[in-house]
């Protein structure tokens, strides 16, 4: 390894900028991290998972290809020909017997660019199937169909110095001082230093980011559209609208003006179990600022209204002309380090590559003849989303299951019947760097993949930023890049011809040529290039001179002109349904969980990092004074939480951060961490209807006290 590499962190979706510093001589890890100053997302700032990323790198890897041809039994080292050899000759064989939907793909936003752009090649355009999703679908996926029926296409149009600029924040559904710290630090900056810069935040908790706003709505879960539709009604009651913006720039006004008539003050303050004045302030907030800038996350997508709720944030900036200017908009913040990176390259179940959609005939027809398939070879059909594979399993239907880069069996919901289904597979392949995980006890062969500081590739971060992650160690055992996999089963099934590359910068380069005048455009990207300048934002078309906005590549739509055929944005109108799953007699609570500030989703990395692991030794449930009065619970009791789908065993963390009704279980403990802690052995698996994202946010619980053992 060179003396200092420049790369990026593999946590979340914020992107911050690493330097690998070569420290063999002092290191056992053999390098140390640090932040890297000149990386404009982050500017050299670096939070505990980035900081403390080396310690995890070589524990528990996995090494070498093993299979076992049946769960039952213990798994044998092969070699990677015969590993090959069992792949190739089960989709061989399942395609021959059954057909190519029988074949599905999970994959990750842990991908670089180049491993989701070689896996779409190969199954939607080789292969003809659609059946490759990611764990992106419970993350993200509601954004992505917000934003493309606000504006015609994905992709948020914000950037990160829009938090510098804004003079009212208004964070809904995210945890940002924890989720994403390092942004949340940066807006934090602009708020301390501008008494007029005004800080909302929307959660039924009291987190460490609602603690510090100006105004904190603790909403009842499930109550959001309510409110965004309330601050709406204000709005337009206190005539703050942009009327020129929204005749010029805008459709559906009418349509959602009617709707939010029903959401007076009152109505919306009962439903959402805040006060009218609360309501009224932030509408206040809203029609004061020059620059709103709305940011949210999870909260947010996961629900079965997620894309109605996305766009109902949406129709604040619309009308109120808040979208296109410095400092304003609305901001999806991305779960993955490279979500974003697999939206681009296609890495959903309904995306082609360059923000394409299987069901348009034309989108399918510019990727055969660019891949040199035969017209009619990628599938007109949406494939398999992340639900429709368990349901495959449970049916048969589903045949070959390959798992990449993530860990299902901890973090898809109502883990009972996944785990079942996962035991019916017939054949399921899981590639990875770690092994032991969850996942791992369900795979019949075993896939070494290499770790972010063992490859090279790109990563796209929340803002759109762009970053050549430059490895710096070599491969631990015989592990392979994920491209590099997929390249080669493809290979062996008879389409070298789509697969010659040699290594991850030729595959970019072709993944670049697709994306050419699409709104997604990296053209004039290249690994060469981003070495060279450092980290760029797309649109970034190989013509710059020629594109009169290119300097406005920083935020989408300053223009005013969206994706639509018109291009004009349009307005949602939706009613709040509230929760797929409400609480009742039997299960009287709501039951809600998140992320915390050191953990990461499944602790696959940072359940092998020992700092956080002595910063959060324990799993735990929030529960408010007056739920454990009702109880008679006691600081440290244990409590049995139950839905109709499984149970947890937790101690509890009584607080006034929660609210009366509702409790709160961190997100990261799977089987291998606790004992009975996992939260998605509660969650279900109902989904929005057009974004097929579930609502693992909340779900219907009781609570039982659990007796202490005495001597």
């Amino acid at each position: 390894m060179s003396a200092i590499t420049k790369t990026l962190c593999p946590y979340c979706g914020v992107g911050c900028g690493l330097e690998a510093v070569d420290e063999r001589s002092k290191e056992p890890e053999g390098f140390k991290v640090r932040g890297d100053r000149s990386h404009p997302s982050s500017q050299g700032m670096v939070c505990i998972k980035g900081a403390s990323i080396a310690e995890s790198i070589a524990r528990d890897r996995l090494l070498y290809p093993q299979f076992r041809a049946s769960l039952d039994d213990p798994f044998r080292r092969i070699s990677w020909d015969e590993a090959f050899g069992l792949i190739v000759d089960k989709i061989q064989s399942t395609i021959a017997t059954i057909g190519c939907d029988a074949l599905c793909v999970y994959g990750s936003g842990q991908f670089q660019t180049e491993d989701y752009y070689v896996a779409q090649k190969l199954f939607k355009g080789c292969l003809g199937t659609n059946n490759f999703d990611a764990n992106s679908r419970l993350c993200m996926s509601s954004a992505v169909s917000g934003y493309i029926k606000s504006f015609g296409s994905d992709g948020p149009p914000c950037c990160y110095d829009d938090l510098d600029l804004t003079d009212c924040a208004f964070i809904i559904g995210s945890n940002m001082a924890e989720c994403h710290p390092i942004l949340f630090n940066r807006l934090r900056k602009r708020h301390k230093k501008d008494a007029n810069v005004k800080l909302i935040v929307v959660d039924p908790r009291c987190t460490q980011t609602a603690a510090v706003a100006d105004l904190h709505l603790p909403i009842l879960p499930g109550t959001d559209i309510h409110l965004l539709n309330g601050i709406a009604y204000l709005l337009w009651q206190w005539g703050k609208c942009d009327r020129a913006f929204i005749d010029r720039y805008t459709n559906g006004f009418a349509v959602f003006q009617s709707v939010i008539q029903d959401y007076p003050p009152e109505v919306v303050a009962k439903h959402c179990g805040i006060t009218t004045e609360a309501l009224e302030i932030a509408a206040r907030y809203w029609a004061n600022a020059t620059n709103v800038l709305s940011l949210w996350s999870m909260g947010v997508n996961q629900s079965t209204q997620g894309t109605a709720k996305v766009e109902s944030i949406v129709n604040l900036h619309l009308m109120t002309g808040q979208i296109g200017k410095p400092g304003a908009g609305p901001f999806s913040l991305t779960g993955q380090p490279n979500a974003m990176g697999g939206r681009e390259a296609g890495g959903l179940a309904h995306l082609l590559p360059g923000y394409r959609s299987v069901l348009n005939p034309d989108h399918r027809a510019e990727l055969e003849a660019f891949w040199q398939l035969p017209s009619g070879r990628i599938s007109p059909h949406v494939g398999r989303v992340a639900g429709d594979i368990v349901r495959g399993l449970e049916t048969g239907e589903v045949q070959l299951l390959w798992i990449a880069a993530t860990n299902p069996a901890v973090s898809l919901p109502d883990l009972v019947r996944l785990k079942k289904a996962l035991r019916r597979s017939p054949f399921t392949i899981y590639q990875d760097a770690y092994d032991p995980t969850e996942t791992s006890a369900y795979a019949h062969l075993l896939l070494p993949a290499t770790q972010w500081s063992e490859k090279t590739g790109i990563m796209t971060n929340s803002e759109r930023r762009v970053t050549l992650c430059r490895s710096f160690q070599p491969p631990k055992g015989e592990a392979k890049h994920d491209w590099e996999i997929f390249a080669e089963v493809g290979r062996r099934l008879g389409f070298a011809a789509q697969f010659p590359f040699q290594n991850s910068s030729e595959v970019y380069a072709e993944f670049v040529q697709i994306t050419r005048d699409r709104p997604c455009d990296h053209s004039g990207l290249s690994h060469e290039l981003l070495d060279k300048e450092g980290p760029l934002q797309w649109p970034y078309p190989a013509d710059r001179e020629h594109h009169a906005n290119v300097q406005e590549s920083q935020r989408l739509y300053s223009d005013l002109q969206f994706h639509t055929p018109d291009r004009k944005a349009r307005f949602g109108a939706y009613h709040g349904h509230g929760l797929a799953e409400p609480p009742d007699e039997n299960y009287p609570y709501i039951l809600t969980n998140g992320r915390l500030y050191g953990h990461w989703h499944t602790q696959t990395r940072t359940g092998r990092t020992d700092k956080i692991c002595q910063m959060y030794p324990n799993p735990f449930l929030e529960i408010h004074p007056k739920d454990a009065n009702k109880l008679g619970l006691q600081p440290e009791d244990f409590v049995l939480i139950k839905s109709v789908r499984g149970s947890a065993k937790l101690p509890i963390l009584i607080t006034e951060a929660i609210a009366p009704g509702v409790v709160f279980m961190p997100m990261h403990w799977g089987a291998l961490w606790a004992e009975d802690a996992e939260i998605n052995a509660l969650t279900h698996s109902h989904a929005d209807p057009d974004s097929k994202q579930p609502e693992l946010k909340a779900c219907a619980v009781s609570l039982e006290v659990i007796p202490k053992v005495t001597n």
